[in-house]
């Protein structure tokens, strides 16, 4: 909140605000800022003091003001343009340009919350409050003294002298890829050799991995809608043409994958079988048997991000399993579950594609730091990492009914079935245009637009069932809801 007495003045402290949430890309390139009369209001103070505002951003170069029209965020580069529609497919599917995401945005007048927001975010807290929007777990949850132990054993003197002083196995170390081999066969039914196991500095870093080797710009990729606006951004900045897949309870929308086929010939698929993100549906095995008839019959590669498996039914149907690694790549990581600091994620891949994947690894970082994922290694083979997941489970179960029945209190329905992480509601009102005024309260959230690869604008947004268990964000929720 603005406060009267504090050393800066109303105008100053308002402009900070809009300042940082600029520099912090919370308002991207292309971003209207609301009237002066809505700001006053919103803000409690005077329409001068927010002109006053204004000309304070005008002067530092991060707005400007448009005729008629009111102030905007400078745009750094041209905006793209906005792709032309695919033909023949259902509802204006087209490739997309997730570079269109601000533009579209600025063209009707709102300002979304970027991908990359939600990432600084990770970094540079919005406030000390739970953030609801945040896809990870609360520091407090993955505490534990196991992980300190694991480190301490693989750094003695003579550890280090073994491993560090040479840049190490260009794969990753070997002792965790016998770890992570034994558990994908053993547990989750994935048939990897640990010569088909390539480690990756996390889970994204895996995607990226998969995506340089697979794809040339220009390529068409097929991703999952609602899906992650990090995944579009990542894809889009590399040049592919995104194909987005309506998803649904039980899978992705196999006629628009096969009209997608035969119209645009994609190279690849990218697909969270379990627990997708943002809806937390999981794959049926009817769905996944056609998924694979289709990539078989169009020549295309799977790539199945399975980042929340350590919070999943081992007996989730993943297409890696149904396809046994010939058409399908593996991802997976440990941030979610265990240190997101740690950075560790790996690909389990077709034997053909293993040399070619670790020669863009090889480009990117020579290798990955073997320290870690030494230390990883002990924490599997203990057993440590798996009582560890199952202690995060029991927890999440509770957080999710407090978090549900608050939510539906609050006058929210729940779009998709509640499980796993996350939450898919329907709050009624433009989350894009509340996202912006829950910040003012110090919460971050994940409105609905970020799930689509045009950013839609939307009525649903994503929670974070570990953070939304405080009426405190549901009471503040409720009041700004109430008055859009």
């Amino acid at each position: 909140m603005l406060m009267k007495a504090a050393s800066q003045s109303l105008t100053e402290q308002l402009a900070g605000r809009f300042a940082e949430r600029i520099r912090t890309r919370l308002l991207v390139p292309g971003a209207r800022l609301p009237s002066v009369r809505q700001c006053a209001q919103q803000q409690g103070v005077s329409p001068a003091t927010v002109v006053a505002a204004y000309d304070h951003l005008l002067a530092q170069g991060l707005v400007e003001a448009r005729r008629n029209r009111g102030f905007f965020v400078r745009e750094a580069v041209a905006p793209a343009a906005a792709p032309a529609h695919a033909p023949g497919l259902p509802g204006n599917a087209a490739p997309a340009s997730f570079n269109s995401f601000a533009w579209l945005m600025a063209r009707r007048g709102q300002a979304p919350v970027s991908a990359t927001a939600l990432i600084r975010g990770m970094f540079h807290k919005i406030s000390n409050k739970p953030q609801p929007g945040m896809g990870t777990f609360p520091p407090e949850w993955l505490e534990s003294n196991f992980m300190a132990g694991a480190v301490r054993k693989v750094t003695t003197t003579r550890a280090l002298h073994a491993f560090s002083l040479e840049y190490g196995e260009p794969m990753g170390d070997s002792g965790l890829r016998r770890a992570l081999a034994n558990k994908l066969v053993g547990t989750l039914g994935v048939p990897a050799s640990p010569e088909q196991i390539i480690t990756s500095v996390g889970a994204t870093h895996a995607l990226d991995i998969v995506s340089r080797t697979l794809l040339r710009p220009g390529d068409p990729v097929m991703v999952e809608e609602p899906g992650w606006a990090v995944e579009f951004a990542r894809l889009n900045a590399l040049g592919m043409r995104l194909l987005p897949v309506p998803r649904r309870a039980d899978g992705p929308d196999l006629d628009v994958m096969a009209r997608y086929c035969e119209a645009h010939k994609p190279k690849l698929f990218v697909s969270v079988s379990v627990f997708h993100n943002p809806t937390s549906y999981c794959l049926t095995p009817g769905s996944a048997h056609r998924i694979l008839q289709l990539a078989h019959q169009h020549d295309f590669h799977i790539v199945e991000d399975d980042t929340y498996s350590h919070i999943a039914p081992e007996h989730a149907t993943r297409l890696s399993v149904l396809d046994g690694l010939r058409r399908t790549i593996y991802v997976s990581g440990f941030a979610k579950i265990l240190a997101p600091n740690w950075r560790i994620g790996f690909i389990a891949a077709p034997p053909d594609l293993v040399e070619q994947l670790l020669d863009t690894k090889l480009l990117a970082t020579l290798t990955t730091p073997a320290l870690l994922e030494k230390a990883l290694a002990l924490c599997i083979e203990q057993g440590q990492l798996r009582r560890h997941a199952e202690r995060i489970r029991t927890r999440l179960d509770g957080a999710r009914s407090r978090s549900v029945k608050l939510a539906l209190q609050a006058g929210c329905r729940f779009a998709a079935e509640p499980a796993g992480l996350f939450g898919w509601v329907d709050t009624g009102v433009d989350t894009d245009a509340l996202a912006q005024r829950m910040l003012d309260e110090g919460y971050l959230l994940a409105p609905g637009a970020l799930f689509h690869a045009e950013g839609t604008p939307s009525t649903l947004m994503r929670i974070n069932f570990a953070t939304t268990q405080e009426p405190e964000f549901w009471k503040k929720f409720s009041e700004l809801a109430r008055r859009m």
